[in-house]
């Protein structure tokens, strides 16, 4: 009775945040139990499947919004704005503004190793949340719940143009205007449950962004947002062309002609954002058990 009560005082700040109340207490623990602490107690069911299922769960609604957002852009542009939008960090830090790491249930030695701040693990388990909420409220509830956290992400990604994905974008304006591919030299620091990463990006033995982070890629991925920015301001990098890379213009030359943003289907007024066809498109708002 007490184990069970201890357990509704953890609920009740995730479910708040999240705007769901489980009604199915087995799926809650399950989507909250990392490997870890499942090995450690006799092995216990993981949040393993169940992240499995929010992958994809998370991957089709996003994919959705953004189908139906920018109906004229082309498959490879909808492709970097979906992984610029649902990847690792991105889904550690929306598992962080909810308080994920409070809530998960942790071996010793994860505990021990700031495994409540880990990107991998928050990752992880946001997507057992959307499996777990999925299979408790149905698909209609998992998709708002999937539109309230993640639409206002895909908009800002889409702001930044072609630097969806940074170190994809620094490469091919790289090899277009400075004739060389972009290397990264690393350097970390800490203890090992606390690591932090240090990338420089260089093209021709010239250095041009440095970024930190959690991880390598993390850190790849600043540096190369440097470089890349660096590089729009000195080059004009003015979009994407007809092939998807970056066009750049010297800093003599006049831009093309602005072209509105409603007419190619990528602002986000009313024609332009999801919700215009029928499909998986629920109501937003919060949940309700």
């Amino acid at each position: 009775m007490v184990a069970r009560s201890s357990r509704l005082t953890k609920r009740q700040p995730i479910e708040r945040a999240l705007g769901v109340r489980f009604g199915n207490e087995e799926l809650y623990v399950w989507a909250f139990t990392h490997r870890s602490y499942a090995y450690e107690n006799g092995g216990l069911p993981t949040n393993e499947r169940l992240e499995f299922l929010g992958d994809a769960v998370l991957g089709l609604v996003v994919t959705d919004i953004i189908y139906r957002a920018f109906p004229n852009l082309p498959e490879g542009q909808l492709a970097k704005l979906r992984a610029a939008t649902v990847n690792m960090n991105v889904l550690a830090d929306v598992a962080r503004e909810l308080g994920v790491g409070a809530a998960v249930r942790l071996g010793r030695g994860e505990e021990l190793s700031g495994g409540r701040d880990k990107s991998s693990i928050l990752a992880d388990t946001l997507e057992a949340i959307l499996g777990a909420v999925y299979l408790d409220k149905g698909l209609a509830r998992a998709a708002a719940l999937v539109r309230r956290l993640f639409e206002g992400r895909v908009m800002e990604a889409a702001g930044r143009g072609a630097a969806l994905d940074y170190k994809t974008s620094l490469q091919e304006l790289a090899a277009s205007s400075l004739g060389g591919m972009p290397s990264y030299a690393i350097e970390e620091e800490g203890p090992d449950h606390a690591k932090r990463f240090t990338a420089t990006v260089s093209v021709g033995g010239s250095a041009y962004g440095t970024g930190r982070g959690r991880s390598k890629k993390e850190a790849e991925q600043h540096a190369a947002q440097e470089a890349f920015e660096s590089l729009v301001a000195e080059r004009m990098v003015t979009g994407t062309g007809d092939s998807g890379e970056a066009e750049v213009l010297p800093a003599t030359a006049q831009p093309p002609p602005a072209v509105d943003a409603a007419a190619n289907g990528q602002g986000g007024g009313p024609g332009g954002r999801a919700g215009s066809e029928p499909g998986v498109h629920p109501a937003d708002g919060p949940a309700t058990g």
